[in-house]
């Protein structure tokens, strides 16, 4: 007998959206964005009204369907059927299982800070790395509070780091350190889409909270809520860390610095300072692992319960966690992990990374185009169709421009890995009527 379904609220689905926006990439970026110079700012404001778009969207489709899970897969398929529908998740859930092992990776390389022979031992760091898709695939099997209640805490310490950078950053900020508006000799409009391009996938993670709908308390009212707030926060963090590091670092210093926020932190607070900075980019590295195993299980699930894919992802234990989709999520995790530490496979393990970019951002597009469609059919907001149409437009040309961003390359063997589906989709649909 299952015992009583676990729900989460407010503050741990919000640190659900912070904590997988929030990773170990942020933490590298702005030495990144300080080869384009000042302008980057400005890159980082027009990815935030992009994403914060897109949120709304997502925080008002959570109040039209209410309590289904699966997020940008069932808003999809309520505004463009099973096929379209099925796409979306195949590929959004591929993409949640191989970041995971990427990530797994990331956490081990910022790790080897404190242990700098895993960066030359590669059965300590495969170990690790298998030890942490596991152990955090338990902690998700073991339900959603659970899975929560360690999002929730890694989401704080994660942002410690963050906020001891920006408040004490500013007792050090020396604005001749501050790079100049355009450092590319490019024009300033290629340079603002090349560093917008680069600070959009610091905001892949905004739908997190749609995702497990049907496990969380108030959905209509906790998941809108969740999102925006998720959402602002994130921004918020996210620029101001960029602007106080370009003010505390000197430019050549920035520029080759593979740690910033931890070099900022040394002149902060000496060595100890450092330390406290490094320990914060594992942690999140490790709170992120957590939320994207939870997402891989929970995108899953909902797509089997509308039978697009094999029953055996509906099952749930006791703690009403899909234990089989938390599983097979973990074990090719692994098998993406492995083929890092695998001589000649590199190459390949790159090459699925980009892959996966594509299968993350065309979630957004349909949703952002299902939204209309949506409110169109239910007859909803009858007398703000404009304001409707105009958000619906945003989201859709932001996500269309997200997706040229992402290089040609990107986009043409990212709609490979969906045409991969197809069979798979037809597939599902012959069982299941021979099943019927």
């Amino acid at each position: 007998m299952s015992s009583k379904p676990q729900k989460i609220g407010l503050l741990t689905t919000t640190s659900l959206v912070v904590g997988n926006m929030i990773g170990v990439g942020i933490f590298v970026l702005p030495a990144v964005l300080s080869n384009y110079g000042s302008i980057s700012l400005l890159g980082w404001v027009f990815t935030a009204i992009g994403a914060l778009i897109l949120a709304k969207i997502f925080s008002n489709f959570s109040k039209i369907i209410v309590s289904r899970s699966g997020g940008p897969y069932v808003y999809s398929k309520a505004g463009f059927g099973d096929f379209i529908g099925f796409l979306v998740a195949w590929g959004y859930w591929i993409a949640c299982w191989v970041s995971n092992g990427a990530i797994a990776i990331a956490v081990i390389g910022a790790a080897s800070f404190f242990v700098p022979e895993l960066a030359t031992n590669s059965v300590l760091s495969v170990s690790l790395g298998l030890g942490l898709i596991w152990i955090f695939t338990w902690i998700n099997s073991r339900g959603i509070k659970e899975s929560g209640r360690i999002q929730l805490i890694t989401t704080i310490i994660k942002i410690l780091p963050l906020l001891f950078i920006i408040v004490f950053g500013l007792f050090f900020f020396k604005i001749d350190n501050f790079p100049s508006f355009n450092l590319t000799g490019e024009s300033d409009f290629s340079t603002l889409s090349a560093v917008a391009t680069l600070t959009l996938y610091a905001f892949l993670g905004i739908e997190c909270a749609t995702i497990p709908a049907g496990d969380i308390e108030t959905p209509e009212k906790t998941i809108p809520r969740a999102t925006m707030l998720g959402t602002i926060i994130t921004t918020v963090l996210y620029i101001l860390g960029t602007v106080v590091l370009f003010g505390v670092l000197p430019l050549d210093i920035l520029q080759n610095s593979p740690a910033p926020f931890a070099e900022a932190a040394e002149v902060m607070g000496g060595d100890y300072g450092g330390y406290f900075v490094a320990i914060g980019v594992i942690i999140s590295g490790i709170g992120v692992l957590n939320g994207w195993i939870l997402i891989t299980g929970q995108i899953s699930m909902a797509t089997a319960k509308d039978e697009l894919f094999p029953d055996f992802f509906k099952k749930k234990n006791k703690k009403g966690a899909p234990v089989n989709g938390f599983v097979t999520g973990g074990v090719l995790s692994s098998i993406v992990m492995l083929m890092n530490y695998t001589e000649g496979l590199v190459d390949q393990f790159e090459f699925i990374i980009q892959l996966t970019v594509i299968a993350t951002l065309l979630p957004y597009l349909f949703t952002a185009a299902s939204y209309s469609l949506v409110i169109i059919e239910k007859k909803l907001h009858t007398k703000s169709w404009i304001k409707t149409f105009i958000l619906s437009a945003l989201g859709f040309i932001y996500s269309l421009w997200a997706i040229y961003g992402s290089g040609p390359d990107t986009v043409y063997y990212g709609f490979l890995l969906l045409l991969i589906g197809v069979p798979v989709y037809i597939y599902m649909k012959w069982f299941k009527s021979k099943g019927n």
